[in-house]
C-alpha cells in the first residue's frame, strides 16, 4: 500500500481523500495555497504544505511547485482530486518521470480522452454510439458549412479542449455558421489556449447520462450503473442522481456493459466516467471524463463502495476489491449541489460563515468542508457541500432530501439550499427524466 499521499486539491475533494487515506493507513499532505491556510483539509491532514498566493496558476496548477512539494514531504505518491491538475496528462507524466506513483489514469488516457474529437473517434472505434458530426477536428468554416449541411440543422460546435460548457455554439441555418464557427474558435483560443473545433448534431431536449467505471490498468473494469444528471444550468451540473429515473432496464444495463467493455480494452485504471446524451430511446456518447466526479457519491451510497479505497488500492499495485457480480445497486440516491451563491439570480456569495449546522439522520451523507468562522473565497469554484441522500425507493429519497435541506442552516453567505427545495417540491422532477434543457426553461418563465 502506498505511505503517504500528496493531496494536490482543496475543499470537500480533499477531505473526502484524506478520510480514504486515514482508514488505509497512509499518511497524508496536503499542498495549499495561502488563503486555505487555515481550511480544515490542512487541520485534519498529517501534513500540510504552501504551494503558493489564491490564485490557482500560482498554486494548486503550479506543476513545479507541486513536484517541490512532494520532494519535500517524502511523498511517494500525487493525488489530484477533481479539476486543477487531475486531467493534465503534462501533469501525470511529471508525476512518474519523478518515480512517484499519480493516483489516476495514465498520461496517455488522459491525452487521448481528453481531446474531445479524439474521445469521440476512440469511442467510435470501441462500438460506443456517438452523435453524427465531423470525424475530427474542422479547420475552416466552408468545411464546417459541409458538415454541418450533411447531418441537419441544428448542429453544435464544440471547442476539443473544451468544458463546463464554454467553446460551444449551436448554429441554426446555413448561413449562421460562419460567425458562429468563428466566435467560437476565439472563445476556445482565449479559454483553453486551442482554437481547435469539431462538430456535432445539435440534439433537442436530451437527457444527460452517465456512467461511473473503474479499471484496472491490465484489462479488468467495472461499472457502478449510471447517474442522471441532466438537472442543469448553462452546462453546469446541480442536482445528480442515481439510477436514471424512466430509462427501460434493459437499455440501461446494455449501455453501462457497453462502456464497461470499453474501458476494458483500454486497459483504463481507476475511475472514469462516459458522458451520454439520451434521446428518444438512444444513447450518444459526448465525452469521457479520466478522473473522479464531483458526483460520485451518489454511485457510492447506490453500491455500498467506496470508490476512493478503490482508487488507491489500484494505483498501490492491487487488484479491484469487487467483480460485476458484486456490484448490486440498492435504492435510489440524489445529491444536491450546495453553492454559495444566491437561490434567486445564482449571483456569487463570497464572505465569512457565521454559523453552519449540517444535516444528519438515516441515509443523509454531507460532504462538506465549511465551518463557523470559514471565508469563502472568490478566487475558487463556489461549492460549498455537496448534500447526498439514500432511499429504498426514489419517492422517499426526493422526501429524505427535502428534510436534509430544512436541516441545513447557513448563516453569512447564501447558498442553493431554497432552490434545491424548490425543485424536489417541482412535479416534473417529481415525474422523474427531465432534459438538459428543463431547468433553464422554468428559470426563464419564472416558474421555479
Amino acid at each position: 500500500m502506498l505511505q503517504k499521499v500528496l493531496i494536490v486539491n482543496r475543499g470537500d475533494i480533499a477531505l473526502r481523500i484524506i478520510r480514504a487515506c486515514r482508514e488505509l493507513g497512509i499518511s497524508t499532505v496536503v499542498a495549499h495555497s495561502t488563503v486555505d491556510a487555515e481550511s480544515m483539509a490542512v487541520r485534519l491532514a498529517d501534513e500540510s504544505v504552501c504551494i503558493g498566493p489564491p490564485r490557482p496558476a500560482e498554486s494548486y496548477l503550479n506543476m513545479p511547485s507541486v513536484m517541490m512539494a512532494a520532494r519535500l514531504t517524502d511523498a511517494d505518491a500525487v493525488h489530484p482530486g477533481v479539476g486543477f491538475l487531475s486531467e493534465n496528462a503534462e501533469f501525470a507524466e511529471m508525476v512518474t518521470a519523478h518515480d512517484l506513483v499519480f493516483v489516476g489514469p495514465s498520461a496517455q488516457h488522459i491525452r487521448q480522452m481528453g481531446d474531445k474529437a479524439l474521445a469521440k473517434s476512440t469511442a467510435k472505434a470501441l462500438g460506443i454510439p456517438v452523435v453524427p458530426g465531423s470525424d475530427g477536428v474542422v479547420d475552416t468554416a466552408e468545411e464546417a458549412q459541409d458538415v454541418a449541411d450533411g447531418i441537419g440543422y441544428p448542429v453544435l460546435i464544440k471547442a476539443v479542449a473544451g468544458g463546463g460548457g464554454r467553446g460551444m455554439r449551436v448554429v441554426e441555418s446555413h448561413d449562421d455558421l460562419p460567425q458562429a464557427f468563428a466566435a467560437c474558435r476565439h472563445e476556445a483560443r482565449t479559454a483553453f489556449g486551442s482554437d481547435a473545433v469539431y462538430i456535432e448534431k445539435y440534439l433537442d431536449n436530451p437527457r444527460h447520462v452517465e456512467i461511473q467505471l473503474f479499471g484496472d490498468g491490465k484489462g479488468g473494469a467495472v461499472h457502478y450503473f449510471e447517474r442522471d444528471c441532466s438537472v442543469q444550468r448553462r452546462h453546469q451540473k446541480l442536482i445528480e442522481e442515481a439510477t436514471a429515473p424512466g430509462i427501460p432496464d434493459a437499455q440501461r444495463l446494455a449501455i453501462c456493459e457497453v462502456a464497461r467493455k470499453a474501458v476494458a480494452e483500454l486497459q483504463y485504471a481507476g475511475p472514469g466516467t462516459i458522458e451520454f446524451l439520451y434521446l428518444d430511446g438512444a444513447f450518444y456518447f459526448i465525452e469521457m471524463n479520466t478522473r473522479l466526479q464531483v458526483e460520485h457519491p451518489i454511485s457510492e451510497m447506490l453500491c455500498g463502495v467506496d470508490l476512493v479505497h478503490e482508487q488507491l488500492r489500484v494505483a498501490s499495485g492491487y487488484g479491484m476489491s469487487r467483480t460485476q457480480a458484486d456490484i448490486v445497486p440498492q435504492g435510489h440516491a440524489i445529491e444536491c449541489r450546495i453553492n454559495a451563491e444566491t437561490s434567486e439570480g445564482f449571483l456569487p456569495s463570497p464572505g465569512l460563515i457565521t454559523a453552519v449546522h449540517a444535516p444528519g439522520g438515516p441515509g443523509v451523507r454531507f460532504d462538506g468542508h465549511i465551518f463557523s468562522g470559514y471565508k469563502v473565497s472568490p478566487y475558487y469554484d463556489s461549492l460549498l457541500a455537496k448534500l447526498i441522500v439514500h432511499a429504498p425507493t426514489r419517492a422517499l429519497a426526493i422526501t429524505r432530501m427535502q428534510r436534509a435541506l430544512e436541516e441545513f442552516h447557513l448563516e453569512g453567505v447564501a447558498s442553493l439550499a431554497p432552490f434545491h427545495q424548490r425543485v424536489m417540491a417541482n412535479k416534473d422532477f417529481q415525474d422523474g427524466g427531465v432534459s438538459i434543457n428543463w431547468l433553464q426553461k422554468q428559470l426563464d418563465a419564472g416558474t421555479l
